[in-house]
């Protein structure tokens, strides 16, 4: 009794190569990283400009005492990574590209981490114990609490 070996590894944010012919770029071989480069531009493009609109609309709404936007981000941007490497690697079979779209341009250039760590850090230096609490403590379990409910929900559908 043999197993078959996956032509990628599907549980890897990155894909290793290319696993079937639908591919999101179809180019010749040689040009092949040039159609990843351009998968994870247009999806970072889309992300950062998401990430832009919604800080924006999120001060303007809620005040600027509290990085709301930041945390939104955050957690949708968990939540979409989790549900999206569940589901394409369990669910659906789709050109890996799409994960370096997806996950690596849109949410990787959506998601704040650096301005999570950066507020957080402002807000110890400024001895606001419970602005700095709150975001420490919400960031880090609203986003691994999104992450785990986007991979449930990708494993029911």
């Amino acid at each position: 009794m043999g197993f078959a070996t996956p032509a990628c590894f599907p549980r890897l944010i990155t894909p290793t190569n290319s696993c079937g012919e639908n591919s999101i770029v179809t180019l010749p071989s040689a040009m092949r990283p040039l159609g990843d480069f351009l998968c994870i531009s247009l999806g970072a493009i889309l992300g950062a400009n998401a990430r832009y609109l919604i800080s924006r609309y999120a001060a303007k709404m809620m005040g600027q005492v509290f990085p709301y936007g930041t945390l939104f981000i955050n957690v949708t941007g968990s939540l979409i990574v989790g549900f999206f490497l569940i589901w394409t690697s369990e669910r659906v079979l789709i050109d890996p590209r799409w994960r370096l779209l997806v996950v690596i341009g849109f949410c990787g250039a959506f998601t704040t981490f650096s301005s999570y760590a950066f507020e957080t850090m402002a807000y110890f230096e400024q001895g606001q114990w419970l602005l700095f609490f709150t975001n420490l403590i919400s960031n880090n379990l609203l986003c691994l609490g999104a992450a785990a409910a986007g991979m449930a929900v990708a494993r029911v559908l």
